[in-house]
């Protein structure tokens, strides 16, 4: 009976460790399984925070790029202000100074007409004279 006893034991010892051993390589399988599984999504998580830096880097430099065109269309929109203004302003000046020429030449010939008109006034006094002495 204590021999029997004693192999059932035995056996149930190895039935014990074969299940053991069994349940060791499926514990094995499952915890292999969840970290290919944790990987894999540890893998998915981070080509996604890069594609989301990315996009986030492209964004800014697109946002710089159009700051940059802004902050060039300005200056040059002030650059071509302040041309106009000085090219208005010797338009201006070259008017006032051709005013000045014209009306300088407009008294010269204004005083050349009057000395003519003297000395054909003077002209024609004499002649005036010189008939009436004649007569």
């Amino acid at each position: 009976h204590e021999r029997e006893h004693d192999r059932e034991i035995s056996e149930l010892i190895t039935k014990h460790e074969e299940e053991m051993e069994k349940l060791r390589g499926e514990l094995n399988k499952e915890h292999q399984q969840l970290l290919d599984e944790l990987r894999q999504q540890m893998a998915a998580t981070h080509k996604a925070e890069i594609e989301q830096a990315q996009l986030q880097s492209q964004a800014l430099h697109s946002l710089e790029l159009e700051a940059l065109r802004l902050s060039l269309n300005n200056m040059h929109t002030s650059q071509l202000e302040l041309t106009q203004s000085n090219l208005r302003k010797e338009k201006e000046t070259a008017l006032v100074e051709l005013r000045e020429m014209l009306n300088d030449k407009r008294a010269q010939e204004v005083a050349i007409l009057q000395s003519r008109h003297q000395l054909e006034w003077e002209k024609i006094k004499e002649q005036c004279l010189k008939e009436k002495e004649d007569l």
